[in-house]
């Protein structure tokens, strides 16, 4: 090992942090790191589980008059995002990680540093291997592939653990806890084309939606950015209504879960449209200008000619339908939260739009902390899907986690941190995914809620993780243990 975090306090803590650093743990490489927690817990004569998805769960007996106290889960996950500069060597497969310290910053030369969510690791296994901090019993829950999906707290047997308590150690933000977390989905709308076959002679354009802000669906949403399928939608609704013109493809968006950027669609008119249609994508240009001069003021509508022919078109039935759809699939905050102001608690995006020879697919990414709202933004496709008579089914769905009004952890939290710092912590709530949403779904009537120090740039090479924070989320974390009798 490189000692480079020698010397720093408490030692266990930053031992724990730089030993698993040393073990590569990319998601999906993590049978390294899993099989040393099994080490580990063995070596301390600790009742441990792997199963088949690698995740680790370790108990620990309460310490002296905590024996009877409730069970606490603590929850973390094992894997990291292996992200490098451009110029660095680096094998993520094989090569341990190079800690530096630069003042109060723990980081890793050209890499990221997994402080997501190894310093939840360092906090378990320091506990665990503790001798004098009193606690109650534990259980401690180290997940798998939770940065490409979440697949280990999926597959997770919660018949294993007693505990009605989760405190989850995977947020970013001293004296900020998480209490919700939007379950989600995937819908697919998927219309099979029917081509008309056929060379036709007459212009074909590319009509193009470029320089919107985009952003993550969950987190930004909120910023009422544009959505470069949706808005195509608008432009073709109107140009269908003026203009005669043939549809030969329509293309947006790279990721379900990126608000759309870039959006094209391929029509091809007759010559004696062209100066209309020219007029009125500069029409559309000015009014999405004005409609988002605040979130995306640089957004821009153009017309490029391509080609002066095409071998292949939509039929006007397929034309109607992909534009009908565009126009009317649900997109957007659907709801707000009324127990945290400012929460988004439903919302869905069409993040992608694809043509090919086969089918032309529609992809939202549906989002919300109560599961009814979610089940039923997802119905609304369907039935557009029906009404059409186009294919849909669902992918990578996972489960909210609700705000729970009487948390008595929550209470302990506040109560803890206030006395400890003398001002009241923030009770957030995220419009994403979290495992939380997991154990909420496995064990009726558990208590959760998230924690962690201040990191930055996590999932980049400039990853950083704050000493002092992490030692002072420690100690509050020791104290809330301590309370919990």
């Amino acid at each position: 090992m490189n000692n480079k975090l020698e010397g720093l306090e408490p030692r266990s803590l930053w031992y724990y942090f730089e030993k698993i650093s040393q073990i590569p743990r990319g998601s999906g490489n993590e049978k390294g790191i899993s099989d040393y927690l099994v080490r580990f817990a063995q070596e301390n004569k600790l009742w441990v589980m792997q199963d088949k998805a690698l995740n680790i769960i370790i108990k620990k007996p309460g310490t002296k008059d905590y024996e009877n106290a409730p069970t606490v889960i603590l929850q973390g996950h094992m894997d990291m995002v292996c992200e490098k500069d451009e110029d660095v060597e680096h094998d993520f497969l094989k090569d341990p990680l190079r800690l530096k310290v630069k003042g109060d910053f723990v980081f890793a030369e050209g890499t990221t540093l997994g402080a997501d969510n190894g310093i939840a690791v360092a906090y378990s296994l320091a506990l665990l291997a503790s001798k004098d901090i009193p606690h109650p019993p534990l259980e401690v829950i180290i997940t798998t592939e939770e940065e490409t999906g979440m697949e280990g707290a999926a597959k997770l047997d919660a018949s294993l653990l007693t505990g009605k308590i989760l405190i989850n150690m995977d947020s970013e933000e001293e004296g900020e806890f998480l209490v919700s977390c939007a379950g989600g989905g995937r819908t697919h709308l998927v219309l099979k084309p029917n081509w008309i076959n056929e060379e036709k002679k007459a212009p074909v354009y590319s009509i193009q939606i470029r320089k919107l802000r985009g952003g993550h669906s969950g987190q930004e949403i909120d910023k009422e950015r544009g959505n470069a399928n949706k808005m195509m939608g608008r432009i073709l609704t109107g140009i269908q209504e003026q203009i005669p013109f043939n549809l030969i493809s329509i293309n947006g968006g790279a990721k379900d879960n990126v608000i759309s950027r870039e959006t094209d669609a391929i029509i091809q008119i007759e010559e004696e449209y062209i100066d209309k249609l020219t007029n009125y994508i500069k029409e559309w240009n000015d009014i999405f200008r004005n409609e988002y001069r605040i979130s995306d003021p640089e957004v821009v509508v153009k017309l490029e000619f391509i080609r002066e022919m095409t071998h292949r078109y939509l039929s006007e039935d397929t034309k109607k339908k992909a534009i009908t759809v565009l126009t009317l699939i649900p997109n957007g905050i659907q709801s707000m939260s009324m127990d945290i102001k400012g929460l988004v608690e439903s919302s869905t995006n069409l993040g992608v739009v694809t043509t090919d020879k086969d089918e032309i697919r529609f992809i939202s990414a549906v989002r919300s902390s109560v599961k009814s709202r979610k089940e039923f933004i997802m119905k609304q496709t369907k039935i557009l899907a029906d009404m059409i008579g186009a294919d849909y089914f669902t992918k990578g769905e996972y489960p909210e986690w609700q705000y729970v009004s009487d948390s008595k952890i929550r209470g302990i939290f506040e109560e803890v941190y206030e006395n400890m710092y003398g001002n009241k912590p923030k009770i957030n709530a995220i419009h994403a995914g979290v495992e939380c949403g997991f154990f909420a779904e496995k064990i009726k009537g558990i208590d959760i809620i998230s924690m962690g120090p201040n990191m930055w740039d996590i999932h980049t090479p400039n990853e950083k993780l704050s000493i002092s924070s992490a030692n002072r989320t420690w100690e509050f974390l020791l104290a809330v243990l301590k309370k919990i009798r």
